[in-house]
């Protein structure tokens, strides 16, 4: 197994770790949110992945293992990919920023592709802005842990810090 390889599967491992935090916040926002707001628990994730494994539909009270696999298995699996990310020298705001939209992505496509969402820009803008807020939640929380746990910084992330360091340039043109 080459170096590289085995270090997309080291941050993958990471970043399962990583998603499995980043769900748990945003699970725990949600639950706070929801105590302020009354908003009900959603059951698009339990009928999301009925529909992707063509199963009959049920009533939403027999479906909350349905919703607890989604939600929680579609924020850990996608940790792995920010663990990947983070392993490769993608890290910080910028990199849990480009990961929220991954994860907006994933679960917009996946509940448009079913017939279960509808496109955000046709959601009352409060449901929008609440979903908004869990997913980067989610985003971020996942991007502190996966940078925590990957590897240190990749020579070329050094090298280039080091290049724009102001103090690297004394004494003329660089």
């Amino acid at each position: 197994m080459m170096a590289s390889d085995r270090r997309m599967l080291t941050g993958a491992g990471k970043g399962l770790v990583a998603g499995a935090v980043g769900v748990a916040v945003m699970t725990l926002g949600e639950k706070v949110e929801q105590a302020f707001t009354h908003r009900p628990s959603s059951f698009v994730p339990a009928h999301t992945l009925e529909r992707l494994l063509g199963l009959p539909s049920k009533p939403d009270g027999q479906r909350r293992g349905f919703n607890l696999a989604m939600h929680w298995g579609q924020g850990i699996a996608l940790g792995a990919l920010r663990g990947v990310m983070a392993e490769g020298g993608l890290r910080g705001p910028w990199a849990s920023a480009m990961f929220t939209v991954v994860r907006l992505t994933a679960d917009q496509t996946q509940e448009n592709i079913t017939g279960v969402g509808a496109p955000p820009w046709t959601w009352p803008r409060g449901e929008l802005v609440i979903d908004l807020l869990h997913k980067g939640i989610y985003g971020f929380m996942t991007g502190v842990v996966a940078d925590w746990l990957a590897r240190p910084e990749p020579v070329w992330v050094q090298a280039r810090r080091d290049r724009s360091d102001p103090l690297h340039h004394r004494g003329g043109v660089g």
